[in-house]
């Protein structure tokens, strides 16, 4: 009998956003971390919350920068990168992003978008000449992080239909547009579909345990499951402005949809 080719080990980083260890968010960290390491996989876990991140960015995050001067981020951001002069925390989330080989976000929705804490985390550890700058690669291409899956799971009140495609809030992908577009895609990561849970708030034992196995599938093809066809910025398709040329879109779509090469 022919044994089955094992997977190669890949280095996983989970960051994680929910202010309660007992929630639904933490349980699906905790399966996933388990469930990966048990395929193989190495896994860290950034549990923002545990770690009592801090969420704001401001002038103590680059080391060296002058009381007396006013704070330009990117130009203050590029200065400390490049000679090493982060906040420590921000320097130790850095060096969990160049070590992973994916990126998993595990967060609830509130107010159609990821916790602040979350947003803070991208906006001091995703410094100008980290993850993004003329120096790394440009952007919306296989730039500074380029290499590297990236995954969304999300959990959500509300129920699936009103995220649908005629549903009230909109389709799931495109609230999470700025997410999987704008800071997966915008820094050269490969973004995957998004996982979500619906109906969070009231989760019977018997949807939760169907939740897992659905999450199991989906960690079982991180690194083989089809990503989001986003268009590449130096992929021909967009002028020097930025803007899709004419005739490149598919016909029949519109908006966010524009920017994502026709299926098929």
């Amino acid at each position: 009998m022919n044994e089955a080719t094992p997977q190669r080990q890949k280095k996983i980083l989970v960051v994680s956003a929910h202010p309660d260890p007992r929630s639904l968010n933490a349980a699906l960290t905790t399966f996933a971390a388990r469930h990966l390491r048990a395929a193989g996989h190495e896994v860290r876990v950034s549990d923002l919350h545990a770690m009592k991140w801090k969420a704001v960015l401001d002038a103590d995050d680059t080391l060296d920068h002058p009381a007396d001067q006013r704070l330009h981020v990117l130009a203050a951001h590029e200065r400390a990168t490049s000679a090493g002069r982060l906040a420590s925390d921000i320097a130790a989330e850095q060096e969990k992003v160049r070590w992973s080989d994916a990126v998993i976000l595990q967060f609830p929705l509130w107010w159609f978008a990821m916790p602040a804490i979350l947003k803070g985390w991208f906006d001091r550890v995703f410094t100008y000449g980290f993850a993004h700058g003329p120096a790394v690669g440009p952007p919306y291409s296989e730039g500074a992080l380029g290499g590297r899956r990236a995954l969304v799971s999300v959990t959500a009140g509300a129920r699936e239909s009103s995220f649908s495609d005629r549903g009230i809030h909109g389709r799931l992908t495109d609230v999470l547009h700025p997410v999987q577009h704008g800071l997966f895609w915008f820094t050269g990561m490969t973004p995957l579909e998004p996982f979500a849970v619906y109906g969070a708030n009231e989760l019977p034992k018997e949807r939760f345990e169907a939740a897992k196995r659905e999450y199991g599938r989906r960690l079982d093809g991180l690194f083989t499951d089809a990503p989001v066809p986003f268009r590449s910025l130096v992929g021909g398709d967009y002028d020097h402005d930025m803007r899709l040329l004419p005739g490149v879109e598919a016909e029949g779509t519109a908006g966010l949809e524009l920017h994502i090469h026709p299926r098929g």
